[in-house]
């Protein structure tokens, strides 16, 4: 199954962690807030919990920008639970500031073609959703390399800018604050001619 940028998220309804009580969520109960949904291979490895920690520790960066932050592994709820309840300094995660979503049966990583057939858990992929829920933005990483949450956020507002500024893009290495530019061929060189 093929994924893309601009089209409608897949739905999916699972079990989550949320304040260590298990709850049953929709992506569609996300509707109107932006979403940030993140797969990762496992509970209790490595280089997961240093991304699920970062995460939690920005979760108010994220929540100041009317988004939402999931966790996706093929783990099962109780796992997560665990795992949540386990000491950072002993390879846990603690309490963190959104849910984790089991996939114990793969469908949501394999609607996300996250899914690495070998291995049987889902690659790093990350996904960012708009409020309408549409797909804006996707990247994949290999098992062995963890994701940045200030790129995360930077790709985030940038979407946020276009989308609330018609006929404005944003350049290359764009930060919030920074020139856009009118995607014309007079009107962008005003943005050009800035340059040094």
């Amino acid at each position: 199954m093929t994924i893309r940028v601009g089209q409608l998220a897949p739905d999916f309804t699972a079990t989550a962690v949320i304040e260590q009580e298990f709850k049953v969520i929709k992506l569609s109960d996300y509707l109107g807030k932006y979403l940030v949904l993140f797969f990762y291979p496992l509970d209790f490895t490595f280089v997961c919990p240093t991304e699920i920690i970062a995460f939690s520790d920005r979760h108010h960066e994220f929540k100041s920008l009317n988004t939402e932050v999931l966790g996706v592994s093929v783990d099962s709820e109780f796992a997560h639970l665990a795992w949540i309840q386990t000491d950072r300094k002993q390879g846990g995660i603690g309490d963190i500031e959104y849910p984790l979503i089991s996939d114990l049966k793969k469908e949501i990583s394999t609607a996300y073609n996250v899914l690495e057939p070998n291995a049987g858990v889902a690659l790093r992929g990350l996904f960012i959703i708009d409020s309408q829920g549409f797909i804006q933005h996707i990247t994949v990483n290999n098992l062995s390399f963890g994701r940045s949450v200030d790129e995360t956020l930077r790709v985030l507002k940038a979407i946020q800018y276009v989308q609330s500024h018609e006929n404005e893009v944003c350049p290359v290495g764009w930060q919030e604050g920074d020139k856009t530019m009118n995607p014309d061929p007079v009107k962008s060189k005003v943005y050009f001619s800035s340059l040094g």
